[in-house]
C-alpha cells in the first residue's frame, strides 16, 4: 500500500466502527490502537486503560527465547529436559503408556507441537478444567500443580509428529521455568529489564502476587455478562498470560518484536515459515514458532479484502497482529471470554479499513 486515501476521512470510518461494535451487549469493553508507520497513520479508541493481554504473554516469552537464543544460551533444538530436568518432564508426554517427554525440544514448547496436554482448557481427574474453575473461584496455582493437571491428561501425539499441533499454555509455563534456570532470574525481572524498560512501556506490567493490589487498576475480565474476579487466578498465569497491558503499549511491543528492536529479525523467518492449526479451527488463527497468523479465506471476507497478519491473540478477546506487507499495527481487546471469536470481524474490519487503497 503506498498511501491511505484521507486520514481525517479512515480515522471517521473507525471512529463509527468501533461506536458500533463497544455498543454492542456482548463486548466488555473496546479500546484499540491502530498505526501505519509507513504513512504515520495512527488512531485509537480509549487505548491508554490497562486490560490482561491473557496469551499474547506468549510473545513476551517468545522474545526472551529468542534473545537467549541469540545469546547462545540455547537453541530450537536444545531439549527441554537438558534445562528443567527429568522430575519437572516426567510423564508430560505419554503416548501408549511410553514416556517421551524426554524428547521435547525448546521449538516444540513454542510451537505447540510438543504433544504436551494444556492445562487450561482440558478437564483434568476432578472433571473440572482450569478455565472453567476460574469462572467458580479464585485461587493460586502453583507451577507444580498445573503440570500435574497437564500429566493427567491424555498426550495428543507424540513431541514433532509431523504436521500436528495442540495449543498448550502449558508449553509455555514449562518455558517460563527454563527462561528462569538458564538465567539465573525471575521471568518477572527478565520481563522488565529485557522488554518493558528498554522499550519504554510505561503502562506494561507483569501481573504477580506482588502486584495483587493493582488488580483494580486493570479493565475488569468479563464472561458472558459476569465479571470476574479473579486476581489470583491471574497472578499464577506470567509466561502463559499475566502481562497486563495498554493497546498503545502493545503496538510499540509488537513492532519492536517484528523489527529486530528485541532479537535479531533473522529468526523471524524461521519462526513463520509453517503454519499449523492448533485450535481446531475454532478461530481463524494458526500457530507458528512463538507466533500466530490471523488469516481468513477470501471467500469467508468477501467483499472485504483482509490480509494476512502475524501477532497473537489472548482468551478474554485481546488482539495483537500486524501486516508485514503493509507495515500495519493493530492491538485492542474487547475484554470478554464469550464468544470466543468476538474480536476477529472488527480485526479484519479495520485492517481491511486501513489497507484499501
Amino acid at each position: 500500500m503506498s498511501s491511505i486515501r484521507s486520514s481525517g476521512d479512515l480515522s471517521r470510518r473507525l471512529d463509527r466502527l468501533a461506536g458500533r461494535y463497544a455498543r454492542r451487549p456482548a463486548v466488555g469493553w473496546l479500546s484499540l490502537a491502530v498505526a501505519h508507520p509507513p504513512t504515520g497513520f495512527a488512531w485509537s479508541w480509549t487505548a491508554d486503560r490497562p486490560y490482561f493481554v491473557a496469551s499474547i504473554t506468549k510473545l513476551f516469552t517468545a522474545a526472551l527465547i529468542m534473545q537467549l537464543r541469540a545469546e547462545g544460551r540455547l537453541t530450537l533444538e536444545t531439549r527441554a529436559i537438558d534445562i528443567l530436568g527429568p522430575a519437572t518432564m516426567r510423564g508430560l508426554a505419554v503416548i501408549d503408556g511410553a514416556d517421551r517427554s524426554a524428547k521435547v525440544t525448546v521449538g516444540q514448547l513454542l510451537a505447540h507441537t510438543s504433544g504436551i496436554p494444556d492445562y487450561f482448557e482440558l478437564r483434568g481427574a476432578d472433571g473440572t478444567s482450569v478455565a472453567e474453575r476460574m469462572l467458580i473461584r479464585d485461587e493460586f496455582w502453583e507451577f507444580d500443580a498445573l503440570l500435574q493437571r497437564a500429566r493427567e491428561l491424555p498426550a495428543p501425539f507424540a513431541p514433532g509428529s509431523p504436521g500436528r499441533a495442540h495449543y498448550s499454555d502449558t508449553n509455555y509455563q514449562l518455558l517460563g521455568r527454563l527462561i528462569e534456570l538458564r538465567t539465573g532470574s525471575s521471568f518477572e525481572h527478565l520481563v522488565r529489564t529485557r522488554i518493558i524498560d528498554p522499550l519504554g512501556l510505561s503502562a506494561t506490567w507483569l501481573f504477580t502476587r506482588d502486584t495483587l493490589d493493582r488488580y483494580d487498576a486493570v479493565a475488569s475480565v468479563r464472561h458472558g455478562r459476569r465479571h470476574l474476579w479473579i486476581p489470583r487466578t491471574m497472578a499464577s498465569f506470567a509466561p502463559d498470560g499475566g502481562i497486563v497491558s495498554t493497546a498503545e503499549d502493545q503496538v510499540e511491543f509488537l513492532r519492536a518484536f517484528l523489527s529486530g528492536g528485541l532479537f535479531p529479525a533473522r529468526y523471524l523467518a524461521e519462526m513463520t515459515a509453517q503454519w499449523n492449526s492448533a485450535l481446531g479451527g475454532a478461530v481463524p488463527l494458526q500457530h507458528g514458532v512463538g507466533v500466530m497468523r490471523f488469516s481468513l479465506p477470501r471467500w469467508q471476507s468477501f467483499p472485504l479484502h483482509v490480509p494476512d497478519m502475524i501477532g497473537h491473540a489472548g482468551a478474554f478477546g485481546s488482539v495483537l497482529f500486524a501486516d508485514p506487507e503493509s507495515g500495519l499495527l493493530i492491538a485492542g481487546t474487547v475484554n470478554q471470554m464469550r464468544p470466543r471469536r468476538l474480536p476477529y470481524p472488527l480485526l479484519a474490519r479495520i485492517a481491511a479499513s486501513v489497507t484499501a487503497t
